[in-house]
């Protein structure tokens, strides 16, 4: 019954910016820590970033300075905006949260493509 929902991918220019959004429902027990993750075709999964329940953030090297998550508490939703994108950063975004039971969770995934 758990359902997370990521929108917000799609097509940006090199130096552009996305906004992806990953909505949380149906979740009986409190969500601890949400994170984004990607990954690339032929490359291994890789954090992006994670946000504690109390609003700790934690970045890869490789999009620090550029990429800010966030999270709303009151409507389950995290967010990750993405800005000074580069042709690297194409890859498949999903969402992934925790709750209290320690049980994890993942979207679907949405395709983020920067081009040159």
């Amino acid at each position: 019954q758990e359902q997370l929902v990521e929108s917000g991918g799609g097509l940006a220019q090199a130096g552009g910016s996305l906004r992806l959004s990953c909505e949380a429902s149906g979740f009986f027990f409190n969500i601890n820590d949400m994170g984004w993750y990607r990954q690339a075709p032929g490359k291994r999964r890789e954090l992006v970033a994670s946000i504690t329940r109390g609003g700790n953030s934690n970045y890869a090297d490789s999009v620090k300075g550029r990429f800010t998550i966030s999270r709303d508490n009151a409507k389950n939703t995290v967010f990750l905006q993405m800005n000074s994108l580069k042709p690297e950063d194409t890859a498949v975004y999903s969402c992934s949260i925790t709750d209290r039971r320690l049980r994890t969770y993942w979207g679907q995934g949405t395709q983020v493509t920067v081009s040159s």
